[in-house]
Parts: C-alpha cells; sequence; structure tokens
C-alpha cells in the first residue's frame, strides 16, 4: 500500500508514517531498512547520534532514491556554523546520498546563536543539500524564535508524542503555524501498549495496541516514525490507515490522566 503523505511548507510531501532507526545497527540495520522499503515505506529516519548512518544508507542504495524521504539530525553540540556545515556533508557522504530530504536540529543549543545556525542550514539547502529543514525539541517560546530568525520555512518540529505525553497546546500551535509535529516514542517505549484504556479501545476497535497509538496520532495530524526490529512489527505499524478510530475511544485516550515525559537532556525546556 501507499503511506498518505503530508505537505510541508517546503513544498514536499512527508508520508506520515515512517520508519524511527533508533538503535538499529550494523547489519540488522541494513536489513530492517530494507524490508521496510520493500514493504511500503518510504520515511527513514536517522541522526547523527545514532551512529547508524553507514548501515542505514546501504539499504537505501538498493532503491530508487527520489521516492524516499530522508531525514537526519545534527547534534546540538554542532550547531555552530561551520561545525553544523561539516556534519551534514560528513552525514551525506556516510549515508552516500546526494542531499537529505529533511535536516533537523536535534536539541536545541542555548550557547549557540540560532542565527548562526539557520545561516548554515540556508547556505545547505541553497547548495542543494538539504531540501527541507526542521528542529527537535524546541518548546513553543524557542520554536516561535526560530520562526523568526529563519530565513527558510522551518517545517517539522519531531518531538516526544504518545497517549501517555498529549502535548495538546504544543500541537495547537505548531498546526496553527503549519509546522508538521512528528512523534518520535510514539509509543511511550512500549509503556503505553500496557496502558488499560489503550488495552480497552483495541480489544474493542479489533486493532493491536500499538495500532490505536499510532492511529490515534496520525488522526491528529501527525506523522510517527515507530522504531521495528522485525517484519511483524513493521507490517503491523501499517496496518493503521484502513479503519478511523471513534470519537468516544479517541476522547478516552485524549484523557488519559498520567503523563510522563521519557526522554530529556541537559539542555531541555520543559
Amino acid at each position: 500500500m501507499q503511506i498518505p503523505t503530508c505537505r510541508l511548507r517546503s513544498g514536499f510531501e512527508l508520508p506520515v508514517l515512517g520508519l524511527g532507526t533508533w538503535r538499529l545497527a550494523d547489519e540488522q540495520c541494513t536489513r530492517v531498512v530494507s524490508e521496510a522499503i520493500e514493504m511500503g515505506y518510504r520515511h527513514i529516519d536517522t541522526a547523527d547520534i545514532y551512529d547508524n548512518h553507514i548501515a542505514v544508507g546501504k539499504a537505501l542504495r538498493q532503491f530508487d532514491r527520489p521516492s524516499l524521504f530522508v531525514t537526519s539530525k545534527v547534534p546540538y553540540q554542532q550547531l555552530a556554523h561551520d561545525d553544523l556545515i561539516a556534519t551534514c556533508e560528513r552525514n551525506l557522504e556516510e549515508l552516500q546520498l546526494d542531499y537529505l530530504d529533511m535536516y533537523l536540529l536535534h536539541w536545541p543549543n542555548p550557547d549557540i546563536p540560532m542565527e548562526e545556525t539557520f545561516g548554515a542550514l540556508k547556505i545547505l539547502h541553497d547548495a542543494g543539500r538539504v531540501r527541507s529543514i526542521g528542529v527537535s525539541n524546541f518548546i513553543i517560546k524557542r520554536l516561535t524564535a526560530a520562526m523568526e530568525i529563519s530565513e527558510l520555512p522551518i517545517c517539522t518540529n519531531q518531538v516526544e508524542f504518545h497517549p501517555l505525553l498529549y502535548q495538546q497546546e504544543l500541537l495547537d500551535f505548531c498546526s496553527s503555524s503549519d509546522v508538521v509535529v512528528t512523534a518520535y516514542a510514539p509509543l511511550a517505549r512500549t509503556q503505553a501498549l500496557r496502558y488499560p484504556v489503550i488495552k480497552a479501545v483495541a480489544n474493542e476497535v479489533g486493532r493491536t495496541p500499538a495500532q490505536v497509538c499510532l492511529r490515534w496520532l496520525v488522526e491528529k495530524g501527525i506523522v510517527a516514525i515507530p522504531k521495528a526490529s522485525s517484519r511483524e512489527r513493521l507490517r503491523e505499524n501499517m496496518g493503521i490507515f484502513d479503519w478511523q478510530l471513534p470519537a468516544e475511544a479517541e476522547q478516552r485516550i485524549d484523557d488519559i490522566p498520567e503523563q510522563k515525559r521519557l526522554i530529556t537532556m541537559e539542555y531541555a525546556e520543559f
């Protein structure tokens, strides 16, 4: 099947379901990425700190490049102008790609002026090395500042988002600003799969807990990038497009009282 897409401010189409590759490495990483693309995935998400670009690139080279949407991320330590450009060029060499469809700032760094960072991204974009840009783990205040500074449209904000961390205020702000929210850890690192409301809804609609979580996200206009390491999980995650959550079930998930953040770091502003 063909995964639906959403249109980015840059004019490109982003598949609303992708494959996250965190903690996939070496031959396993190459195998999983290859299997995903063979199955119909077109959106592959990686990052410099995942240290798997070479393995991802081995898989990508087996397929038609224009049909794929490849995202990577620059570490917060490398957001100075020259460091960012050098990191991107190294990432492209590791992936054996001529360009990235999306390049994200993995985390904010208040010690480096955003003018410097977004100036470097503009150079990469104008050189054809990066087609779209975005950020990750940006709160509303920092995203607002970034949009004022960047000459390029900020296309996505990739954040932790799942039924146990429903960031409605951030989602509403991004939606009103035409910034796509991309959800990493969309299953709360499997914790959401064991939550009673999720299990109950899954039983009611005849789907798996993972499918309920992912469907809940895409119905809110959120792009989801779950990690998977087996054909079974890849196929399961694909099975979210031929049905809908009942409104009452969606509301019960919205109302889950237990909200927890699983991922943070030293420069986080949450």
